[in-house]
């Protein structure tokens, strides 16, 4: 795994998740406590809604949030990959060290390799979340 990273000022959250303008994002894990902040620039970034759990057309990425608690990671992991467009990327979005629901670097790993993914590398994206990019094996 590489070394986490911050996100630089200069970079919108979207671009730092390596999204572009037009492409269809689907959101897992929406809760009153994620980073609306975060959330909109992303959708500002894209010109588009992020579309929700129950989106079945073939998407360009996933932002997963995830706490602690919150069901069984590697089960959720697998989830996103219904309608996942090869070689696209899932972030998994989680509370940062010290917060409530933060979940420790080597669970997201260790889940990862049993849903058939691999942690590419970590940021953090706002003031209580670090986000997890993830990809498919065969990338």
């Amino acid at each position: 795994m590489s070394p986490s990273a911050d996100a630089t000022s200069s970079s919108s959250p979207a671009e730092v998740l390596s999204f572009t303008s037009g492409q269809i994002v689907q959101e897992f894990g929406y809760d009153d406590d994620v980073d609306h902040d975060l959330r909109d620039a992303i959708e500002d970034f894209l010109g588009e809604d992020l579309e929700d759990e129950d989106c079945q057309e073939i998407v360009d990425g996933v932002i997963m949030w995830w706490r602690e608690g919150d069901g069984d990671l590697t089960d959720a992991m697998v989830d996103t990959l219904t309608t996942l467009a090869p070689g696209a990327p899932v972030w998994v979005l989680t509370p940062k060290a010290g917060r409530d629901g933060h979940v420790a670097p080597g669970e997201i790993q260790e889940c990862a390799g049993i849903a058939g993914l691999r942690v590419m590398s970590s940021v953090s994206l706002a003031k209580d979340w670090t986000g997890t990019r993830l990809a498919s094996r065969t990338n």
